[in-house]
């Protein structure tokens, strides 16, 4: 059983290291359309994380949201559309590798007690 514990605890850390690195790697898309959002200046309007939708004309400012990352173009008249600055997989691999990272450590943790456990039945009976 103890074999199993170190390699669940390895992959626990690459899953976790994995969400981490691919959810900055959103964050730094994020900041980068947010800077370029706050430029102002000469071909500001429309916002230019916004500019590829047919309504991009309507949009008088921006929303974020962090979990999940997203940039969102709001309009006039209060309807809003997600601005496509954000990579397609990052939140979805950021969300499965810390589910993975959470389940395996969960799992070695749970495998450590049962060891430790069966490991005091055997020092009780003998």
């Amino acid at each position: 059983m103890s074999s199993v514990i170190r390699p669940l605890r390895g992959f626990a850390t690459l899953a976790g290291l994995v969400a981490l690195v691919v959810y900055t790697w959103g964050l730094l898309h994020l900041a980068g359309s947010i800077l370029e959002a706050e430029d102002g200046g000469m071909g500001s309007a429309p916002l230019p994380p916004c500019r590829g939708n047919e309504q991009a004309v309507h949009v008088i400012d921006y929303s974020l949201s962090f979990l999940p990352l997203s940039f969102d173009c709001e309009m006039t008249g209060g309807g809003s559309y997600p601005a496509e600055v954000i990579p397609g997989y990052v939140n979805p691999v950021a969300v499965g590798s810390a589910l993975a990272a959470v389940g395996c450590a969960v799992a070695s943790a749970c495998l450590a007690e049962l060891r430790l456990r069966a490991g005091a039945r055997e020092g009780e009976g003998g």
